[in-house]
């Protein structure tokens, strides 16, 4: 997964006066009462294409369902974790209605899903590996080494970390930390690791921390220079605002949904660069897979020969997972990631037993092949069939509309679209290889959403008319159809109460008819957003301050360019220097022609001012634990040169916090 970090801003726009912001509010089970979100019934046409797919898929088969409980040591029933405040972080509790027969508000298929992730607790997968799952999106696993645990994707939140790996102690005894794995470049794969292991222990003990190459850079870049939107957009793909109910949201298809709290990272002393990278750790023999562009742009997957036992970090799963992401990120390879899946029935084909970083486990050499073999198969699928019918002059869209998988792989659960959809995916493969644009010349330049709204509207006869249409689409069931002609009625026309109302019933209809959870969530938050607003306050950068510390410097920079206001900076030419006193790192930054360029180079003479600060009072700016005020006045900064122009400078960047409308215009 993907990527739940808020979005780091830089730092321009803490010296222009940002501030301090505090997380987009989120909503669970215990804060918002059933009735609060207005969520319509299910109609009877959606209870009926429910029934039904329950009617196409054999639901009854318990076999993931022993493969989730195989091996439970303990489980807590009352797993909640809170924050240093009392805040909540994590409550498994919220969870507790995903019990017995689904109800007609939940595609059924997602709500065995949700029912396989609502079984939680420790786990032993064989002897002397352990996973802890339901602590956080993902799972952490533990490899029992001759001094220690080596501990496999320390999840996303300190403070599930180290309640889950406490709980793992009382169990399995009080061993120390011998190693960390870090399997890719995803937060809820190391975000955590500030939980159970200090960056002082680490140094001082010498613990061994193993990641993928590129690691590093993949891990801070995403998030620093298109976060803003990513966080919002996670909003709705994670459905954060949303109660835990039986109208709201159930699970995320790849687990629950991710944990809130402070994220960190640890630099690795290990990188595994190449395939079949065999090291002894803790006294544990491990053969490591280097799949960089699979899943994440740096991941590695490995093998226990001793034990045969395979871990797939994140590269199959039991669900089919995402070639484009739905809060946004660039479209992964299925060609690459398919040859991956084969490459490992290849080296590792003796495997007894699989396990993953999310999911369960699955046991038997003949079972284990069959899962890697349709995981293969399917992304194979996708990417060739999606290209055949582009090849006959299809657009995305249509493609979309038309592929269907083939039975084998169509009803074997771990490929059902519980995180990624067969549609969505498909047309990431058209975007791969042909980008946006559909070849149509309509497509070309279409009118923005605001005067295409008005038009639509306008030719439908008016507001009146076009609602009366469109309700009557609703009683029908046309649910999708409903979604896009009131859609341009909202736009045109956000005030238009009746419009909002319609949309949201039909966005409320097509979320409880979604098997993907992502799905649901984006439909289910639209529908709240149309009744409630949109969130008020932005991200909380102090709670990535563990990971920001490690973030390359250009990395913000880069962000800083994407936040120029162009318009705002044209005719402008200036250059500031941008000297870290106690890194002995210097950066000139010019603006001209309306772009910002940084250079890692000595000052310039040239220079309109030249700014020299530490990297401590830096990283408080960023986390907007500082202003400017407090920051003009530090013994850690100084400036020299013209303070006007250095205060002009910084004028010329927006300060988005992430709040920006969605569903309305």
């Amino acid at each position: 997964m993907h990527q739940l970090i808020p979005a780091t801003l830089i730092l321009a726009l803490a010296l222009s006066g940002c501030g301090k912001k505090k997380a987009a509010p989120t909503f669970t089970g215990t804060d918002l009462p059933p009735d609060v979100a207005g969520n319509t019934a299910p109609s009877a046409r959606t209870a009926a294409l429910n029934a039904s797919v329950a009617q196409s898929l054999p639901l009854g088969d318990q076999q993931d369902f022993e493969d989730a409980k195989r091996g439970l040591i303990a489980s807590d029933a009352e797993l909640r974790v809170a924050g240093a405040e009392g805040t909540p972080i994590w409550d498994m509790t919220t969870y507790g209605f995903i019990d017995g027969d689904p109800p007609a508000s939940v595609n059924p298929s997602l709500w065995r899903q949700a029912r396989l992730n609502n079984i939680h607790g420790l786990f032993e997968v064989t002897k002397g590996v352990y996973q802890l799952r339901g602590y956080d999106l993902a799972n952490m696993s533990l490899i029992e080494g001759e001094t220690g645990w080596i501990v496999v994707d320390p999840l996303t939140a300190e403070e599930t970390a180290r309640d889950a790996i406490a709980f793992a102690r009382q169990h399995l005894g009080d061993k120390p930390v011998s190693a960390v794995i870090f399997t890719h470049s995803h937060i809820d794969h190391f975000g955590g690791v500030l939980g159970i292991l200090t960056p002082e222990e680490a140094e001082e003990r010498k613990v061994p921390i193993i990641a993928p190459e590129f690691f590093i850079d993949e891990a801070t870049s995403e998030n620093i220079v298109a976060g803003v939107t990513m966080s919002r957009r996670a909003l709705y793909m994670f459905g954060l605002r949303l109660p835990r109910t039986e109208r709201g949201h159930v699970g995320s298809g790849l687990g629950k949904g991710p944990a809130r709290g402070t994220f960190g990272i640890l630099q690795p002393t290990e990188t595994i660069t190449k395939t079949t990278t065999e090291l002894t750790i803790d006294g544990v023999k491990f053969v490591f897979q280097n799949a960089p562009g699979s899943e994440a742009p740096s991941e590695l997957t490995f093998y226990l020969p001793d034990l045969k036992t395979f871990c797939g970090a994140e590269v199959v799963s039991h669900n089919m997972h995402n070639l484009y992401t739905l809060r946004g990120a660039k479209v992964r390879d299925a060609l690459k990631w398919s040859g991956y899946i084969d490459e490992i029935i290849a080296l590792f084909g003796d495997a007894e037993v699989y396990f993953g970083s999310h999911h369960w486990p699955v046991w038997g050499n003949e079972r284990v092949i069959g899962f890697l073999e349709k995981q293969r198969d399917t992304y194979k699928y996708i990417n060739d069939q999606a290209l055949r019918l582009a090849l006959h002059g299809y657009t995305p869209g249509e493609i979309a509309e038309q592929l269907e998988l083939p039975e084998s792989l169509r009803t074997s659960f771990p490929n059902r679209g519980y995180y990624g959809t067969l549609k969505h995916n498909a047309k990431a493969v058209y975007q791969r290889y042909f980008g946006w644009y559909d070849g149509n010349p309509a497509n070309l330049d279409p009118l923005p959403p605001l005067e295409a709204g008005a038009k639509y509207v306008e030719l439908a006869g008016g507001p009146t008319n076009l609602l009366k249409n469109a309700q009557a689409a609703y009683d029908k069931g046309e649910y999708r159809w409903v979604a896009e002609v009131v859609n341009h009625l909202v736009f045109a026309d956000p005030d238009n109460q009746d419009a909002r109302d319609l949309l949201a019933r039909a966005y409320d209809q097509l979320g409880y008819q979604a098997e993907s959870g992502p799905w649901r969530d984006i439909y289910l938050t639209g529908a709240f957003e149309l009744r409630h607003g949109g969130p008020t306050e932005g991200v909380d950068l102090a709670s990535a301050i563990g990971m920001i510390k490690h973030a390359p410097l250009e990395r913000f920079l880069d962000a800083m360019a994407a936040h120029l206001n162009a318009p705002k900076a044209e005719g402008k030419e200036m250059i500031v220097n941008l000297v870290f006193t106690d890194l002995d790192e210097s950066y000139v930054l010019e603006v001209k022609n309306s772009v910002l360029r940084h250079y890692k180079r000595d000052p310039s003479p040239d220079a309109n001012v030249t700014l020299r600060i530490t990297h401590d009072i830096y990283l408080r700016m960023v986390t907007g634990r500082v202003g400017i005020k407090d920051t003009l006045f530090n013994d850690d900064l100084r400036i020299e040169g013209s303070r006007l122009d250095l205060v002009g400078f910084f004028r010329l960047f927006d300060k988005p916090d992430g709040t920006f409308n969605v569903v309305t215009p």
